[in-house]
């Protein structure tokens, strides 16, 4: 199903794909590759992310994602701390000239991210790595599929 000519899959209008390096300059602004800021948008937002890398979700997959964060009950001890992990280390960000991004040195530091990172495309957002821990968690990947592959049923 198309619209506009942009595909839709399961709901989501924009797909982020790709595997891009990049480092961080001396003063922690990274670069944003171009087949990626064009589908961000001018606004977007980076936060913490699942096993330690940031994500980067553009205007409408944060209002999406958002929405269910608030949700979540403040009575409840495990849905404050989520809510909190999440939204206090999110951040609204515009690319400057160069297509550059001030990365905060809590998001560095949450991602352990020194210099070199892993952007990748996954679907409906994108996700920032440092190096060393996407070569880890890559390798991983590879052994879990080659293991696995048979038990997901996929007809590839």
């Amino acid at each position: 199903m198309e619209e506009s000519g942009e595909k839709w899959v399961k709901g989501v209008k924009k797909m982020f794909l790709g595997e891009y390096r990049h480092s961080l300059d001396d003063k922690g602004r990274l670069f944003i590759p171009a087949k990626l800021r064009e589908p961000l948008g001018k606004r977007f937002y980076i936060c913490r992310g699942f096993d330690h890398c940031l994500m980067i979700y553009d205007e409408e997959q944060w209002k999406i994602f958002s929405e269910k964060l608030n949700a979540l009950s403040m009575g409840q001890k495990k849905y404050r701390e989520i809510k909190r992990i999440f939204f206090s280390g999110a951040d609204e960000f515009a690319c400057d000239k160069q297509g550059r991004v001030l990365l905060s040195s809590a998001l560095r530091e949450y991602a352990n991210i020194l210099k070199d990172t892993v952007i990748v495309g996954v679907g409906d957002k994108v996700e920032i790595w440092s190096a060393e821990q996407w070569k880890a968690r890559d390798e991983a990947a590879a052994r879990m599929i080659d293991e696995g592959l048979d038990d997901l049923d996929l007809d590839i």
